[in-house]
């Protein structure tokens, strides 16, 4: 029996769709507080999820970027740099405005922490691109201009999941769980995050 928690935590410019992307994943509308207004969020929020005891717990940064406060960096910093249990960070980026100066300045310096990586278990990095649904003219090579923008900035990190969570569509809900479960080593998705 495992005697210990996993985590994967979040993060991602304020308003990039964080929360509705946790409600989602976690099949709760409502649990993670969403609002149109950006930087709602100020400080780590923690989502025990599957069957008791919950070995998985999902974790909601602060955003950054024009909204975010130094004190929330700081403090995603410190939790990034301090948590064993730690298996993945999830980045995401808006579809429909790519990547800006701080997304880069955000993923290189979460790419240079992940290569700097000594202990037993180090965390790995993962982009999810979100509202896709909201993106106009030819998506299919705006996604592919974002992905080639990730890895040019940040070449260890996983390809970036495919996301969108509306009336409608509801597209990569699924396969981020998916790499949740597989991040921590969690065996079936149905076990670990729908029966939550």
């Amino acid at each position: 029996m495992r005697s210990r928690t996993f985590k994967v935590i979040v993060t991602g410019r304020a308003n990039v769709g964080k929360s509705t992307l946790l409600n989602a994943v976690l099949g709760r509308n409502g649990l993670v507080h969403t609002s149109k207004k950006p930087g709602r969020t100020k400080t780590l929020n923690f989502y025990r999820v599957g069957p008791d005891p919950g070995y998985l717990v999902l974790v909601d940064a602060p955003g950054y970027g024009s909204r975010g406060r130094p004190e929330w960096g700081e403090l995603f910093d410190h939790y990034v740099a301090n948590r064993s249990v730690l298996k993945r960070v999830y980045i995401l980026f808006n579809g429909k405005h790519g990547l800006n100066e701080v997304d880069h300045i955000m993923l290189q310096s979460l790419e240079e922490k992940c290569q700097a990586q000594i202990d037993a278990n180090p965390w790995t990095l993962q982009a999810v691109i979100t509202k896709a649904d909201s993106m106009e003219g030819d998506v299919r090579k705006a996604i592919q201009d974002i992905q080639r923008d990730i890895f040019e900035t940040a070449p260890t990190c996983l390809p970036g999941i495919i996301t969108a969570y509306s009336k409608r569509a509801q597209i990569g809900i699924d396969d981020v769980r998916r790499s949740m479960v597989e991040a921590c080593g969690l065996g079936r998705i149905e076990e670990t995050i729908r029966h939550s």
